[in-house]
């Protein structure tokens, strides 16, 4: 007899939304960033893009994140070109990008007027929708990329990052997500960057935020545990309104569950999305030639890894870590980084692992491993996270810990944007000549030594 929270006999079949269910494409942005660590060029989107945009998604996720970074420390590209690229072609679905809040598209918090300021540009080049997010969940983080967004007219969508913890209960995400509605998100996504969702945990989380919350709810997951979709299925029972997808050839492993499947499921119910299923055989093929094309750095992941549900390492995550063990020739290694990073998560607090914090997480359970000893080196990012510069932790840090990264300071977790000065005439007078536009002078802002050899080369010539 299958368990309760299959039947939903409490309710009739999709009562819990009637609307055709939407779906978020993140295969240019989460999808490339979980399969091959962010390595697919401007150049192999271009061709996708007008056949992508006919499709049916709600929107497209395809800037920030980790693309930012990528673009100008490993492709030599310049991401607002790839920004106003995109715009060109795409002319119906809006485009979407994943804001870390006060951390912007970097690993630290930064001046509020570089938040401001890149806020105002990207929407100008055009981004629509702001999918912003605290790592810690801190929402003092989120207020002033929040009154920005709302400021260039944009759309906010606010963000819980899901996670197994002893914090974490279905109560304090529904009231983290009114509070985000409070402060102007007009959705809320549900994060589950390490596919740690079970199906009865999404039914239920769902659930109560579409009791609770007058907004659309969307869901985001990957396939790392094999409980994805499972857990879409049950959400949409429950109620959810969209789904963040990719295309089946960029689909399973450590990425997301495919549109298609969905579609096919769908169809003749009341939630039929009425998205043809033919058109998805080109864009199949062109998306397969680019997976062959970046197969060096393809996750080495097959089937699923159910220890995702201790490690909680997300699936965008676990690409780049493989790929950086694998340049020391230490990938042997891994097994026992992602049991280390169990027990750094736990000194930390247990913040959820989304980017800035999986990879203060994930490096320090390297360093641990490699060297043989847990915290005999802790890193600037983990120091400067036991000082509060990343906000406040869901749980107390282990007092060791605290103690060996501060050295006898004491810790401060005002708002982190409320310490730092403002950097962006700072910024444009370090990069000087090297910034000809508002856009370079913020990536100078960002990543100031990266930025110098990249922005030289930009216009070498």
């Amino acid at each position: 007899m299958f368990p309760m929270f299959f039947s939903h006999k409490e309710v009739p079949y999709y009562a819990g939304n009637p609307h055709p269910l939407q779906f978020n494409s993140v295969e240019f942005r989460d999808g490339q960033q979980s399969l091959f660590a962010t390595r697919m060029t401007t150049d192999e989107m271009i061709p996708l893009l007008e056949e992508m945009d006919e499709v049916g998604f709600a929107t497209m996720e395809m800037w920030g994140g980790a693309t930012f970074d990528v673009c100008i420390r490993y492709l030599q590209e310049d991401p607002w070109e790839r920004l106003r690229i995109f715009k060109q072609h795409v002319k119906k679905t809006p485009l979407k990008m994943v804001l870390r809040a006060q951390n912007l598209v970097g690993y630290q918090a930064y001046p509020d007027d570089v938040v401001e300021e890149f806020v105002a540009r990207a929407a100008d080049n055009g981004i629509d929708i702001f999918l912003t997010f605290d790592a810690l969940g801190d929402l003092r983080n989120c207020e002033t990329a929040f009154d920005a967004i709302k400021k260039a007219g944009k759309i906010i969508e606010g963000s819980l990052q899901y996670n197994i913890s002893p914090f974490n209960t279905i109560e304090s995400y529904v009231q983290n997500a009114k509070d985000q509605v409070s402060m102007g998100a007009s959705a809320i996504h549900v994060e589950d960057m390490a596919g740690l969702m079970t199906p009865k945990a999404a039914y239920d989380l769902i659930r109560a935020l579409k009791k609770e919350l007058t907004v659309p709810i969307h869901l985001h997951a990957h396939c790392v545990g094999g409980l994805a979709d499972m857990a879409y299925w049950e959400a949409i029972q429950a109620g959810v309104d969209g789904l963040d997808v990719c295309v089946s050839s960029m689909a399973f492993s450590s990425a997301h569950p495919p549109i298609e499947s969905y579609i096919a499921a769908l169809r003749g119910t009341p939630r039929d999305p009425k998205i043809g299923l033919g058109q998805f055989d080109a864009i199949n093929k062109k998306f397969l030639a680019v997976r062959q094309n970046h197969a060096d750095m393809a996750t080495k992941l097959v089937g699923v890894d159910v220890g995702c549900l201790n490690h909680q390492i997300p699936g965008g995550m676990l690409s780049n870590l493989e790929s950086q063990l694998k340049t020391m020739n230490m990938s042997d290694r891994l097994p026992k980084v992602l049991k280390e990073v169990i027990q750094v998560r736990a000194d930390m607090g247990y913040p959820p692992l989304a980017t800035p914090s999986s990879q203060i997480c994930g490096a320090q359970a390297t360093v641990n491993v490699l060297t043989g000893k847990r915290y005999g080196m802790i890193s600037k990012e983990m120091t400067n996270y036991c000082r509060g510069l990343y906000g406040m932790p869901p749980g107390k840090i282990d007092a060791e810990l605290s103690k060996l990264a501060l050295k006898g300071k004491e810790p401060d977790f005002s708002r982190p944007g409320s310490r730092i000065a403002p950097g962006l005439e700072k910024a444009r007078t370090a990069a000087g000549e090297l910034a000809r536009t508002r856009e370079d002078v913020l990536t100078y802002a960002l990543f100031p030594e990266i930025a110098v050899p990249f922005l030289k080369k930009k216009y070498k010539g």
